[in-house]
């Protein structure tokens, strides 16, 4: 489908799915989001749904100031995708030992690793540019400095939520490696840090929601927030690295005998900021929720446990800010969907993956999410599937 316009709104906002099936929430963050007179204007997913302050599934372009909650708490948060030379005839009928060492080699949870991992010893990995990274961190808000040796240790773990390592198989029998996850702790931290920061600024007192306050260019508080985003971004992408050099030696240690070869990895933000011109106007645009989709753009847009998952190729649809869906998007809260669904239910609807099937995952049941085949019906003017994957294995925290 091509987009919709919802009148009323000061910028208008272009809609890639039915405004009428938003829920009411959502829909009036995404009108609050309008009335910031920095913004220009305002791409909305179909896997839209309420979120602190601007919804997930946003994407938020603004000029010479950006809003924190438009980048969402877990800075940097994305996937990471590897082809294996592996086929579905390989694997074996009980894939259970595959998932305990994966949770073996990678901490999920709130779990970290007993000691800072060195990817110079990882598959594929090296040490270049590693410890210019981490001196860097010498310039990060004084407010989590302390953190430093916690979130060393967290680089190359899972998380909780709807984080995820997963074993797929594609249409032509093809086995991936794919996996969802953040900045960790550290990330939400400096987050919270420069929200509230920025709520405290004269020129945000005014504003509809105080969530929504912004830095404005030219400040040393954007200066601060953009400083710690930037180095947030490249831990998330380094944490989802190390995670799959991990993935990677688990797969090549239990396929031994088939010499296990892997295509060169496809990554991308879902959470993040990025300085980008549009019709000649310099912005700063952030994807809330949605990965970028310019032309040729490789990407990942997982469904949920149980359900399919999408490579992807961008399009360019500079009416969506290039820009495609993130994922399946919840329809409904974790509590919701803990008061709703049981542990059968969970069961069932994730039957034929080796994956937890307990209460500690139950809101993230697939009938907790959109259908992902909807989402993408509703974003083929944004991306072009390259590859159709099902999850055989799916580790959650």
């Amino acid at each position: 489908m091509s987009y919709t316009e919802v009148p009323g709104a000061r910028v208008p906002i272009r809609m890639w799915t039915d405004p009428a099936a938003v829920e009411g929430q959502a829909m009036q963050q995404l009108r609050n989001i309008t009335t910031l007179p920095w913004l220009h204007g305002l791409a909305v997913m179909p896997d839209v749904h309420y979120g602190r302050g601007a919804t997930v599934g946003s994407v938020i372009a603004m000029r010479d100031a950006v809003c924190p909650a438009a980048v969402g708490v877990d800075i940097g948060c994305g996937m990471s995708a590897v082809k294996t030379s592996l086929t579905a005839a390989d694997l074996p009928d009980d894939l259970s030992r595959v998932r305990s060492k994966i949770e073996q080699a990678i901490p999920v949870g709130m779990g970290m690793h007993g000691e800072a991992v060195d990817p110079s010893t990882l598959y594929g990995l090296g040490s270049a540019g590693w410890a210019d990274f981490w001196a860097r961190f010498d310039d990060v808000a004084d407010a989590v400095k302390f953190r430093r040796d916690r979130a060393a240790r967290q680089m190359g773990s899972l998380g909780g939520g709807n984080h995820f390592v997963e074993l797929c198989v594609d249409m032509s029998d093809s086995v991936w490696l794919m996996l969802h996850s953040g900045s960790r702790n550290i990330g939400k931290e400096l987050a919270d840090h420069h929200m509230s920061v920025a709520r405290s600024l004269p020129h945000n007192q005014g504003i509809v929601d105080r969530d929504l306050a912004v830095f404005v260019s030219d400040t040393p508080q954007m200066a601060a927030y953009r400083s710690d985003l930037y180095w947030a971004q490249e831990y998330a992408a380094k944490n989802r690295a190390i995670m799959m050099a991990l993935f990677q030696e688990v797969i090549r240690r239990e396929f031994r005998k088939a010499r296990v070869g892997f295509e060169e990895p496809i990554s991308c933000h879902h959470n993040y900021v990025s300085e980008e011109t549009y019709d000649g106007v310099d912005l700063l645009v952030t994807r809330k929720g949605a990965i970028r989709a310019g032309a040729g753009d490789l990407g990942i847009i997982p469904g949920s446990m149980g359900t399919r998952s999408y490579i992807v190729r961008g399009l360019g649809n500079e009416a969506a800010y290039n820009s495609a869906s993130h994922g399946a998007g919840r329809k409904m809260s974790r509590n919701a969907a803990k008061k709703r669904f049981t542990v059968e239910d969970l069961a069932k609807q994730t039957e034929g993956v080796e994956c937890r099937k307990d209460s500690g995952v139950v809101d993230e049941i697939p009938g907790a999410y959109k259908k992902i085949e909807q989402v993408m019906r509703q974003q083929q003017d944004l991306v072009e599937v390259v590859a159709e994957l099902r999850q055989v294995v799916c580790v959650k925290g």
